[in-house]
């Protein structure tokens, strides 16, 4: 498990984390949240847009509602999808997390560097 960053909150488990960023390495899929974040879109609304056959691009959709990035509900025989913006903090929190780390590091590095230089030029 990796701790939810926020405190409190409960912790990601890896799994969720890998699901998170393997929808979002795909371009059309990030696309396709980009839409969402406008708002909540049938699924022909979302796929007149791309030049890919139906069946395609619902495996796109797939992806994206089994990792938690969006959601689904049927009205008749139309699918509507939406965003769940909650879930994009997976991938934030993870991000934060290693640009803090590395921000550490290179802090480090720099206080190093400096010490190496001034013992240099004594």
């Amino acid at each position: 498990m990796i701790p939810h960053a926020g405190g409190g909150a409960k912790p990601v488990s890896s799994a969720i984390i890998d699901g998170v960023f393997r929808a979002l390495a795909d371009p059309t899929r990030r696309d396709v949240l980009g839409r969402l974040s406008a708002r909540a879109s049938s699924v022909s609304d979302l796929a007149e847009s791309y030049d890919m056959a139906l069946p395609s691009f619902v495996a796109h959709l797939k992806v994206l509602e089994q990792c938690g990035l969006v959601r689904s509900h049927k009205e008749g025989r139309v699918r509507t999808y939406e965003i769940v913006p909650e879930r994009m903090k997976v991938a934030e929190n993870w991000l934060a997390r290693q640009r803090t780390l590395w921000e550490r590091r290179l802090d480090q590095l720099d206080d190093y560097l400096m010490k190496m230089k001034q013992e240099t030029t004594k």
